[in-house]
């Protein structure tokens, strides 16, 4: 990081959901000021009380009109429209900087702002929320996906010194990678939860009575060893070439949780793939697992 503190600037925050109360109340610890934040849901107006106190709430092209940093934390799809809105609304204005918090975007979205010669970024922290005041803690050891203007390295400078203000890790991200970034993020992230509600769904139909206590050890040390050693960290059946397993796996799950059955047969194929390509599974165990897969669909 090689930009220098921006100065203390007057903050507006639209909105004061999860993501936009915390991120607020990181800027004013770091010595900002918020001036204005945006929000109409019970829930807002509790974040805003709790984490932005004595901050008015405005609609937002007031937040808007009041700010030198415009934080924009609203969900994807309505990010573009509104920032359509609030520039031809007259709020936002030259030498304004604009940014958002959304995965799925970068800067392009902010272009009609920049039209008017604000400073777009993105910057979106890789983190889940609660919207309280422990997420303040946990931005210690969260990375910022930030992206800014190409060429433009004195907006790079602006995006990374206010992650690192906020107590993060910037990490830049082109705008033409934000899409697979993102979908990256997601796919890892969210899917995960899936994978691991269903599999203590699975357990307590096994009549394991805590199947959190069983999973966590067992799933924080696969996680950490993924991380570490990646693919060379498989273990299991596929990775063994135990095609018996597999095939009374797929049996329980088929008479048990039938549901369950396309996913697991889906991740076993990309780990077979995986496993081959990492050294870990042999060709010919590795034609037997997919011919055994075949055959349950049949």
């Amino acid at each position: 990081m090689t930009g220098q503190r921006p100065a203390r600037l007057a903050v507006g925050v639209v909105s004061a959901g999860r993501v936009g109360a915390v991120l607020g109340a990181a800027l004013a610890r770091a010595g900002h000021v918020v001036v204005a934040s945006s929000g109409v849901s019970r829930d807002s107006l509790r974040r805003a009380e709790e984490l932005l106190p004595d901050v008015p709430l405005l609609p937002p092209d007031e937040v808007v009109a009041r700010a030198d940093l415009v934080l924009l934390a609203i969900p994807d799809d309505v990010l573009p429209g509104t920032v359509r809105g609030l520039v031809a609304a007259g709020a936002v204005r030259a030498g304004q900087i604009v940014a958002h918090t959304s995965g799925a975007h970068g800067v392009d979205v902010l272009a009609p702002a920049a039209e008017v010669g604000a400073l777009p970024l993105a910057l979106h922290p890789v983190m889940t929320f609660t919207g309280r005041s422990e997420d303040l803690d946990r931005l210690a050891a969260c990375c910022f996906g930030v992206t800014a203007r190409p060429g433009d390295e004195a907006a790079w400078n602006v995006a990374e010194a206010l992650v690192v203000e906020m107590g993060a890790e910037p990490v830049r991200v082109p705008e033409r990678s934000r899409p697979l970034y993102h979908a990256a993020l997601a796919h890892g992230a969210n899917h995960l939860v899936t994978l691991v509600t269903e599999a203590a769904d699975l357990l307590r139909g096994a009549g394991v009575a805590d199947a959190e206590q069983l999973l966590g050890p067992l799933l924080s040390a696969a996680l950490d060893n993924a991380l570490r050693h990646g693919d060379r960290a498989l273990t299991g059946p596929v990775a063994r070439g135990d095609v018996g397993t597999l095939r009374k796996h797929l049996d329980v799950l088929g008479s048990t949780a039938p549901d369950v059955v396309p996913a697991y047969r889906a991740l076993a194929r990309r780990t077979v793939e995986r496993a081959v390509v990492a050294g870990v599974l042999r060709a010919d165990a590795a034609h037997e697992i997919r011919a055994a897969l075949e055959d349950e669909q049949e």
